[in-house]
């Protein structure tokens, strides 16, 4: 093979995987803006749930700039995140033995849509110490197939990457899901050695503003719940 050839083989390759990774990247960015028409379509649908019902409880749609959508309700807010790389799986992945990218390695290239838990006060108070938690992952590849890692409501099996196309359906069960995870998901007490000592400039603060971390889990693994 020529110098020439080599080169020429070289533009060839990056050509290629440039537009596989526009591709995917064109993908995740459609279905973030569905997830965000999505949120939208609950957030109407609430207002529509409560007129008349004497219900205060808040459930807020806010679109947050291209790559980011933050939804609120009752006292949790879920943070929409979407990475604006294109990533493959490594090779002891879970996904990568499917039958589904044995036949096409290039078909594991994929979008990343994170979702993360926090506490809605944490916001509204600026406590910068608190925690969130990532409770989801959305992953979508050239096909528009896609598949989610997380925490049980949410995760669904990787298996089923060959066959899920993300479309307004299931974009709604995606977010059904997150929703109801984190209703379910409860604050818990702290463990008592963590707040047994704190400083008087600390005590001397407002009280949401201290420099005490407050999250869901704050003190256990968040790893160990129950899948």
């Amino acid at each position: 093979m020529s110098e020439q050839e080599k080169i020429n083989g070289l533009f060839e390759t990056l050509v290629t995987k440039g537009r596989l990774k526009q591709l995917v990247y064109r993908n995740t960015h459609n279905a973030l803006n569905l997830l965000k028409e999505t949120m939208k379509e609950f957030s109407g649908q609430y207002e529509q749930h409560k007129n008349g019902n004497g219900i205060e409880i808040p459930f807020i749609f806010n679109d947050r700039g291209e790559f980011e959508a933050e939804l609120k309700f009752a006292g949790d807010t879920l943070m929409f995140m979407m990475h604006t790389n294109v990533f493959e799986f490594s090779r002891d992945h879970e996904v990568m033995k499917t039958s589904y990218i044995r036949e096409d390695k290039n078909r594991s290239y994929c979008g990343i849509i994170n979702i993360f838990n926090f506490l809605s006060d944490s916001f509204k108070y600026n406590r910068l110490n608190d925690i969130g938690y990532l409770i989801g992952r959305i992953f979508i590849n050239r096909d528009n197939h896609y598949f989610v890692e997380g925490k049980r409501e949410i995760g669904f099996l990787y298996s089923n990457f060959g066959d899920s196309v993300l479309n307004p359906s299931t974009a709604s069960e995606i977010i059904r899901s997150a929703i109801l995870y984190t209703i379910n998901f409860d604050l818990l007490t702290p463990p008592y050695d963590s707040l047994k000592e704190v400083t008087v400039q600390e005590f001397n603060s407002v009280l949401d503003s201290m420099q005490i971390k407050t999250g869901k889990r704050l003190g256990f693994r968040f790893q160990a719940d129950p899948a």
